[in-house]
């Protein structure tokens, strides 16, 4: 028998930033892949970031995690997304060279101290007095470990669908992992069907791109990571095309032959990332649809359709891209595919990932049911640092939806639950302002610092920047441009009776007006660096609305200071409803503010849960003397 501190189930992106994270406190980790080859594989769009995923990459990052350095360093297409809005909604995107993306993480893995790499699948847990204790493998191997966190992806007794034919597997090409199901049941773990789906890979030599529609990427391109200066390789670019009315027309003859609308698969899919069919079914009245021509890296003629994901047969997905201009003698590599796999609702687990079922045992990424790789990779951080954390004596980590994306991942998910695979939105986000791209190491640093993976230097230069943004804040506060001033220099504030001075700040937070345009009103700037003058920028700009969000998390705190006891009985509590004591039995929330944001749990029951608890502190409270 072997023995370890954690095992992680699963090389996909969670599986990998949580045996990073776990061996980097120092436990003793070993991480199991049912194929090492294929470690961090970008199974569906080779692509890292994208509107609210990109702040989830930065916020790995500034947690310690391993994907932003990875596709900073092997990346070949990088684009700011929603750059003409506001910058809560600032979004990064890097297209990948999918196979040295794959190998950067392996070889991350394989270097990492303290962490051993497996080929092996996981077939059984061993759990004792309610605590997981250890787990079996396929090839006989019995590994006694303290802690276990599961991230299969979509391998969970995983079926494909291609038209009519269906199949086990996890991936198009590689088996699915069908007896670890059964070994999650059976510790007491409901289990749902979720599915996902894929578009077909064609060849470029084939494509005709002088009929696509060229995207360039950035010039200069920027990076994810906080420890990156700068991307030095050469991006290239991607392609649009359209589906037509004629495409429309041949899905609609065929969608007897699609697994989805025969019947065939039985998992709910994402309303946000719908299979071309839906596409065509559900919006009908629109005559095209966007498809993206993405390429799968720099030395592979393959190129991924983004858009067109599909589960109809490999014939009418053929005639599909015939009727698309540019792709019509374009020949298809792999075909698109759904796949269908088990899931566990997720308020079965606690905000730190740990199964409320089995204590030791954390779950990650698409088990949880959420989709996309930036996801998977902030819960794989979050239960590789708890899992590691309960071993090694150390105080949990559990992220507020005021302080990361990752932490509105998670409540959404434990206080929520969800029926369809889970996709981040900054719509979710209600403090979207606070959690932006540019400041998710001010935010979360210093929890990578204390768990030790971030350096304190790193942490040390975040400090340095806040230091010199409120110093030039203030400063421009302070400074008073004369009246006089102000009228001969209608070009930068526009017309107007100006009877008294005004502050640089207060003209800096007009939206017409940015930093470099006040340089010739303000004689005693100084340089300084751009992140510093962008911050300065948005804390002033944005100032109402920032300290407006503000109070709002300063009200939520009051809730989430009011703890409930873990073994607290709500179906006795007279003071609220039915079926909140129902919901509360089954989702067991472990504060107030949690237990606010469940559907279906009123105000008034809120309300009433706090006095019972009042009730239930005063009569525990011991007599004063």
């Amino acid at each position: 028998m072997d023995r370890v501190d954690v095992a992680v189930v699963g090389g996909g992106h969670a599986g990998c930033e949580a045996a990073l994270a776990s061996a980097r406190m120092g436990a003793r980790t070993v991480l199991f892949s049912l194929n090492i080859d294929h470690l961090a594989q970008m199974s569906c769009n080779p692509a890292i970031g994208g509107v609210a995923k990109g702040q989830l990459v930065r916020e790995v990052d500034a947690l310690g995690g391993e994907m932003a350095r990875a596709i900073d360093e092997t990346g070949i297409h990088f684009r700011w997304l929603n750059k003409k809005r506001g910058p809560a909604l600032w979004s990064l995107r890097a297209q990948a060279d999918k196979l040295q993306y794959q190998r950067r993480m392996r070889r991350a893995v394989e270097r990492q101290a303290g962490l051993v790499l497996k080929q092996d699948e996981v077939t059984d847990l061993v759990v004792e007095r309610g605590r997981v204790a250890g787990l079996r493998t396929l090839a006989g191997a019995h590994y006694a470990c303290r802690a276990v966190v599961i991230a299969p992806g979509t391998f969970l007794n995983g079926t494909i669908h291609i038209g009519m034919r269906s199949f086990p597997g996890g991936r198009s090409g590689e088996v699915g992992a069908a007896s670890l199901s059964k070994a999650l049941a059976g510790v007491g773990l409901a289990l749902g069907r979720l599915k996902t789906g894929t578009p077909p890979r064609v060849n470029g030599r084939g494509v005709d791109f002088s009929k696509l529609e060229t995207q360039n990427g950035d010039d200069p391109p920027s990076p994810f990571s906080h420890f990156t200066e700068r991307i030095t390789q050469e991006c290239i670019p991607c392609y649009i095309t359209h589906t037509t009315e004629r495409t429309h027309e041949i899905i609609r003859a065929n969608l007897k032959r699609s697994a989805l609308y025969s019947g065939r698969i039985v998992g709910v899919g994402p309303r946000y990332c719908p299979s071309v069919e839906d596409k065509v079914v559900r919006f009908a009245a629109k005559g095209s649809h966007a498809v993206f021509v993405e390429p799968e890296g720099r030395d592979t003629a393959e190129f991924y359709l983004n858009g067109l994901a599909t589960s109809l047969d490999e014939e009418v997905q053929a005639e599909v891209l015939r009727s698309i201009p540019g792709l019509e003698h374009a020949e298809i590599m792999r075909p698109g595919y759904a796949v269908e796999y088990d899931f566990v609702p997720p308020t079965q687990i606690w905000h730190t990932l740990e199964t409320k079922a089995v204590e030791g045992l954390f779950l990650a990424g698409q088990i949880n049911g959420t989709s996309g790789y930036e996801e998977a990779s902030g819960q794989g951080i979050v239960a590789g640092i708890n899992a590691a954390a309960g071993v090694l004596g150390k105080d949990p980590l559990v992220l507020a939806r005021s302080e990361a994306y990752i932490g509105v991942l998670i409540d959404d998910l434990v206080t929520k639950g969800t029926e369809e695979p889970y996709r981040m939105f900054t719509s979710r986000a209600e403090y979207r302002l606070l959690l932006r791209h540019d400041n998710a190491d001010e935010r979360l640093m210093p929890h990578g610092v204390r768990y030790g993976l971030v350096p304190r230097e790193a942490l040390a230069r975040v400090e340095e920047r806040k230091r010199q943004v409120r110093e030039e804040t203030d400063r421009l506060g302070r400074t008073f441009v004369p009246p006089s001033v102000l009228r001969r220099r209608p070009d930068l504030v526009g017309d107007g009776e100006f009877d008294s001075g005004v502050s640089l700040a207060k003209l800096l937070a007009r939206p017409e007006m940015d930093y470099r345009g006040l340089e010739p009103l303000d004689s005693d700037r100084r340089s300084l660096p751009e992140d510093v003058v962008f911050r300065v920028e948005i804390d002033l700009k944005y100032e109402g609305y920032i300290k407006r969000q503000e109070r709002a998390i300063a009200e939520a705190a009051r809730l989430e200071k009011k703890r409930i006891p873990r073994d607290l009985n709500f179906m006795e509590i007279s003071e609220i409803s039915f079926e909140s004591r129902e919901k509360l039995t089954r989702i067991r929330p472990e504060s107030l503010l949690e237990a606010s944001r469940i559907s279906g749990v009123s105000p008034a029951d809120v309300a009433g849960l706090w006095i019972h608890l009042e009730k239930r502190a005063r009569v525990s409270a011991p007599e004063v003397v």
